[in-house]
């Protein structure tokens, strides 16, 4: 437990990424962080694009300025939901698809702070042209965007709320 909390505390949105490339590999073993995330019904509703090298220009170019510098990117993608996850959701009140999408994209950002590569999640994009950059003629949505690289900083003390600011106990 200590370890991950240790882990935990080591992750942070880098916004100083030095110019050095991740390689593909790590991206990949990034992904497979991811897959085996859990998700409602198993479903998986996602499609990872792993940019290398070759296209990162492609990707910053529609993203913050930081990212110009960024050594790799994961560009999430949301697939449809099936039938039994459209009813739940609908029963529910509840979109699992864009939770599940949220617990992938932890996954990949604490494996890749584990494996020493910062990252950052974006979600103001330009889409459309994100995906003309990238010559993808998926119709599914593309949800975020996880810059990948190296820090330039040191990580800094997180600020977050205490503990009983933001939980309670019932015994």
């Amino acid at each position: 437990m200590e370890d991950f909390l240790k882990l935990a505390l080591t992750r942070e949105s880098c916004r100083n990424f030095s110019e050095k490339i991740v390689e593909i590999e790590d991206i990949k073993k990034c992904v497979e962080a991811a897959r085996i995330a859990p998700s409602a019904y198993n479903e998986q509703p996602w499609h990872f694009y792993i940019i290398g090298e070759n296209k990162l220009e492609d990707v910053s170019s529609n993203l913050q300025a930081f990212t110009k510098k960024a050594g790799g990117f994961i560009v999430v993608f949301e697939k449809p939901a099936s039938i039994p996850v459209k009813i739940t959701n609908t029963i529910k009140s509840q979109d699992f698809t864009k939770i599940d999408i949220g617990i992938a994209a932890a996954h990949i950002c604490l494996m890749a702070t584990n494996m020493g590569i910062s990252n950052c999640i974006l979600g103001i994009f330009n889409e459309k042209k994100l995906k003309e950059n990238l010559n993808i003629d998926n119709k599914d949505r593309i949800r975020l965007v996880i810059a990948l690289g190296y820090s330039e900083t040191k990580t800094k003390e997180k600020r977050r709320k205490e503990l009983e600011q933001i939980s309670t106990v019932l015994e």
